[in-house]
C-alpha cells in the first residue's frame, strides 16, 4: 500500500445496479480495492435517474454495504458516471495566439485551449459534460499528441466534445448530493470503462470499447492514440429480458434468470432438445420453454444492438483497416455465451471480452474482475489520472488502510455442491432433456451436466 496516494471512490449509477468502489494505487500502480458495495437500482431507467428518492436510497444502501466492508473508510467525494440516451458529442476546432513564440508551450497555455472550448455554442437544456483533445497543431505542424516543450505562435487542436441534458445532470447531482456525497466529477461511461479495460496498445491500434449495461449500450472508438468517436446506444440487457418476458410470456425475474443461466446469443449454438421448465403460477400447470426459442430471442435483440455499432462505425469511415484491435465487449451484457461469435459475424471485426483486470492488483476476490464493474473501476483511473495531472485538488489520507479480508481471494477450494435441481419460488425450476421414461432420474441429472458443461465461463 502506498500511503501518498489518495483513496478514490468511483459511484456507477446503472439500471440494474448502483456499485461504490474505493481504490487506491499500490507500489506498482496497480489497483487495491479498500472498499466494495452495491444495491439494486430501481430510479434509473435508460441510464438516466428518473426517481430522485429511490436512486437516493440505493446509493446509500450501496454506501452502506461498502463502509460495512471497511469501516475505516472516509467516504465524501466520488467519481459519478453518466450515460442515458439524451448523451451526445460533436467534434470542434480551436485555437490561441501565444505571447511568446520563442518559449516553450506549458500546461497552463493547453489547460487555457480546452478551457475556451466550454464557451462552445450548443443546444439549449443541454450542457457540456466534457471536452476531449484530440491532435494538436503548432503553426503548420499538425497530428500532435503532447504539445508540451513544442514552441510556436499559434497552438490549435480538434476536440471531441460530450453534452448532456441538464435536467438529468442536475437528476444525477442531486441523487449524489442528497445521499451525502460530493461529486467530484462527471465521467462519460464509455470512456470509464475504456479506461479499465484496454491499455496503450488498444489505443494505438484502434478499437472500439461496446460496454452492454442494463439501460444502455455505450461506444467510445479509438484510433491512432485518440479518441473518435462517442455514442449511447438505448437498447440493452434490460430489453433482452423484457424480450424473453414477453415472448415467453414469463416473469420478469424468470426472465432474467433464463437469460442468464441459459441464454445464447446464437440459436445455431443452443440444444434443440434442450427444455427449460417453468412452475406455475397459483396452481397453474408448469411451463416448458425450448432453450432454442429463448436463443432466437437473445440473438434478435443483440444482433439490433450490434447493428447500431456497426452504422456508428461507417458513420466515421471506422473500417478494418482503421480497427486493428477490434471490439471489446465489456459491462454486464458482455457475459452472454456466443456473444463474441454473433459480434464478429454482424460486425465483421475481430472480437473479445474485456476484464478490468489488468488494472486490479493481484489477490482481489474474483467478483471484482467482472465486465460488470469495469465502468466504477474506470471512474477510479480517471480521478487518478487527474490526480497525477493536478487537474483536481485531493486531500491525501495517510492513514495506511489495509485491504480488507472479505475482498481477499481465498486459496481455499470449496468443496463442489451438488447442483439444486429445483428452486424456490418462481424462480427456474430445472432444465432437462428429452429422454424415456426408463432411468427417469439419472438421465434427468445427466442432462443438467451437460447443459452446464457448455462453456461455463460466458454466464451472465
Amino acid at each position: 500500500m502506498n500511503p501518498e496516494q489518495p483513496i478514490i471512490v468511483g459511484l456507477d449509477i446503472g439500471t440494474t445496479k448502483i456499485a461504490v468502489i474505493a481504490g487506491r494505487k499500490n507500489e506498482f500502480g496497480k489497483l487495491e480495492i479498500l472498499g466494495f458495495g452495491k444495491a439494486n437500482s430501481n430510479g434509473v431507467k435508460h441510464g438516466q435517474v428518473l426517481n430522485i428518492d429511490e436512486t437516493i436510497k440505493a446509493i446509500k444502501q450501496a454506501l452502506e454495504n461498502c463502509l460495512s466492508v471497511n469501516p475505516n473508510l472516509n467516504i465524501g467525494e466520488v467519481y459519478v458516471g453518466i450515460a442515458g440516451h439524451h448523451i451526445k458529442s460533436l467534434q470542434t476546432r480551436g485555437d490561441i495566439v501565444r505571447e511568446s513564440e520563442e518559449e516553450e508551450i506549458t500546461q497552463a497555455e493547453v489547460d487555457l485551449l480546452i478551457s475556451k472550448q466550454y464557451k462552445t455554442y450548443i443546444p439549449a437544456g443541454d450542457q457540456i459534460i466534457d471536452v476531449i483533445p484530440q491532435e494538436y497543431t503548432i503553426d503548420n505542424m499538425p497530428n500532435i499528441v503532447r504539445p508540451i516543450g513544442y514552441s510556436g505562435v499559434k497552438l490549435g487542436a480538434n476536440f471531441h466534445i460530450i453534452t448532456g441534458d441538464k435536467n438529468a445532470i442536475r437528476n444525477i447531482n442531486r441523487s449524489v448530493e442528497k445521499a451525502g456525497l460530493y461529486t467530484k466529477d462527471l465521467v462519460l461511461q464509455p470512456l470509464a470503462s475504456a479506461a479499465a479495460v484496454m491499455g496503450q496498445e488498444d489505443l494505438e491500434a484502434g478499437v472500439a470499447i461496446v460496454d452492454i449495461g442494463g439501460g444502455t449500450t455505450d461506444l467510445a472508438v479509438f484510433a491512432d492514440g485518440v479518441l473518435r468517436h462517442t455514442a449511447v446506444i438505448p437498447f440493452a440487457g434490460e430489453n433482452i429480458t423484457n424480450d424473453i418476458k414477453t415472448g415467453l410470456g414469463v416473469l420478469k425475474s424468470q426472465a432474467e434468470q433464463m437469460k442468464t443461466q441459459f441464454g445464447s446469443a446464437l440459436a445455431n449454438e443452443a440444444k434443440a432438445n434442450a427444455y427449460i421448465t417453468i412452475p406455475g403460477l397459483r396452481g397453474m400447470p408448469a411451463k416448458e420453454i425450448s432453450v432454442k426459442n429463448l436463443a432466437n430471442i437473445i440473438q434478435a435483440r443483440m444482433s439490433e444492438i450490434l447493428d447500431f455499432v456497426t452504422y456508428h462505425l461507417k458513420q466515421i469511415g471506422m473500417d478494418n483497416r482503421h480497427l486493428n484491435g477490434g471490439i471489446v465487449l465489456t459491462g454486464g451484457g458482455s457475459q452472454l455465451r456466443h456473444l463474441i461469435q454473433l459480434t464478429e459475424y454482424v460486425t465483421g471485426l475481430p472480437a473479445r471480452i474485456g476484464l478490468p483486470n489488468e488494472h486490479l492488483a493481484a489477490g482481489h476476490i474474483e467478483e471484482l474482475a467482472k465486465p460488470t464493474y469495469s465502468t466504477c473501476l474506470g471512474l477510479i483511473l480517471k480521478g487518478y489520472d487527474d490526480f497525477e495531472n493536478n487537474r483536481k485538488v485531493f486531500e491525501k489520507s495517510f492513514i495506511n488502510i489495509p485491504v480488507p479480508q472479505d475482498l481477499i481471494r481465498s486459496n481455499v477450494v470449496a468443496a463442489v455442491q451438488e447442483e439444486v435441481l429445483v428452486t424456490e419460488g418462481n424462480a427456474v425450476a430445472s432444465v432437462e432433456k428429452r429422454q424415456p421414461l426408463r432411468n427417469f432420474w439419472d438421465k434427468f441429472k445427466n442432462g443438467i451436466i451437460d447443459i452446464f458443461k457448455e462453456e461455463e465461463d460466458g454466464h451472465l
